[in-house]
């Protein structure tokens, strides 16, 4: 829903009425991630995507008939290759598509939510999408310190299983973690199969996650604008006030004038796992004194440039300022994939592909080389099922088909 807040704040802002549909369980082949949204306000204008076209003209038959009803719904999409004109995902995947009619002024706690998100503030907002009819469609908004909203008008034995989400939704924003959770009434971790169970949908949105690029070289302005691209907020940083300049770099986020161990000791509070390093400055007394510090940080990714002879020195150097084994074999260097790569724009594809792999659990191989699944984290993904959100869900229902005309 974040890629459309900015919509979403301008039709709540004027009163107008709309529907949210978002992608809450995917399996398979899915085309977009749990969190996916399309919405459509009371004239029929719709943005965003939840499939990137498979089932969009559903998806917006379904937001217009929730705007009629007022009531929420929860729709599954599969595969289908009845005929060509069936509703279905031809790549083969599953998603769950939930959609809520939003009336502004009518759900503070959805209110407060949306304008959370809109305004960049870390939030999670937790929806019933499954369950006691008299709580589907119920939002929590969650941020680290309180929440808004609450499981009433639904029967006070509720009240464990509030307190339970809200612990379990805050966890879920600390990770910046998106998916379902599965809960008994008496606020239970349960299984999704399981009877008498009330199924969240908690999308947390969290700052974009940050890419520090140390060294203000050629290179370094390409890697800035593809970071922005896969949605990055990139910091540039180098000690030589001639090469760190605004011109040089307009699309970072920030320009920083700073010997890079000092800036990253600054920064510590404000780094995470999704924090991903990028050392282009292929020079021992900038690199050593950053690589030192970075390879001990639970940093997502560091990357640094240099020849193969330059990664040699590297390591000798690193391990004589006392890192392990281990925390040397952190370090992807020489940086990026093996794409055979010579210009800037080509090696910023190769080390945005790395990431992007090294984050996805990706093997590196092209796609036609194998017949695994092509969306490797879905495999990767942790926790008990329907929790990490990557979870398969039960067993395919109908596919939607188009009413006849």
């Amino acid at each position: 829903m974040q890629d459309i807040a900015e919509q979403l704040k301008a039709w709540h802002a004027s009163g107008r009425a709309f529907a949210v549909a978002t992608v809450v369980g995917v399996s398979g082949s899915a085309p977009r991630d749990p969190g996916a949204a399309l919405a459509v306000d009371a004239d029929g204008e719709a943005v965003g995507s939840v499939s990137g076209g498979c089932v969009e003209g559903a998806v917006y038959e379904l937001c217009r008939a929730a705007l009629e009803s007022g009531r929420p719904v929860l729709e599954r999409f599969g595969y289908s290759d009845e005929d060509a004109f069936a509703v279905g995902l031809t790549c083969g995947g599953i998603i769950d598509v939930f959609v809520q009619p939003v009336v502004p002024g009518t759900d503070p706690a959805l209110d407060t939510g949306l304008a959370a998100v809109a305004a960049g503030t870390p939030v999670a907002l937790a929806r019933v999408i499954a369950g006691p009819a008299a709580l589907v469609g119920t939002t929590v908004t969650v941020t680290a310190g309180t929440h808004h909203g609450g499981l009433s008008p639904a029967p006070t034995t509720v009240a464990a299983l509030e307190r339970a989400l809200v612990r379990e939704a805050r966890a879920m924003l600390d990770a910046g973690r998106t998916g379902q959770l599965v809960l008994g009434l008496d606020g239970r971790p349960c299984d999704e199969h399981d009877r008498g169970t009330v199924t969240f949908f908690v999308e947390s949105y969290v700052p974009a996650p940050r890419m520090l690029v140390f060294g203000a070289i050629d290179f370094a302005a390409a890697v800035v604008r593809i970071g922005r691209f896969l949605g990055y907020h990139v910091t540039v940083c180098d000690a030589r006030p001639v090469f760190a300049t605004r011109r040089r770099f307009p699309d970072a986020d920030q320009v920083v004038v700073d010997w890079p161990h000092r800036y990253l000791d600054s920064q510590l509070d404000r780094i995470d796992g999704r924090t991903v390093l990028c050392v282009l400055t292929h020079d021992a007394k900038f690199d050593i004194p950053l690589l030192e510090r970075a390879l001990r940080l639970p940093v997502g990714y560091v990357g640094a440039m240099g020849s193969r002879r330059t990664h040699r020195d590297r390591e000798a150097r690193l391990r004589e300022s006392g890192l392990t084994d281990t925390e040397i074999g952190r370090l992807r260097s020489p940086i990026g994939l093996d794409l055979g790569a010579r210009t800037p724009e080509e090696t910023a594809v190769s080390v945005a592909a790395e990431i992007v792999a090294h984050r996805r659990g990706g093997s590196c191989l092209p796609l036609s080389a194998g017949n695994g699944p092509i969306h490797h984290d879905l495999a990767l993904a942790d926790g008990p099922a329907g929790v990490a959100g990557t979870a398969e869900p039960a067993a395919p229902e109908r596919v939607r088909k188009p009413h006849a005309a």
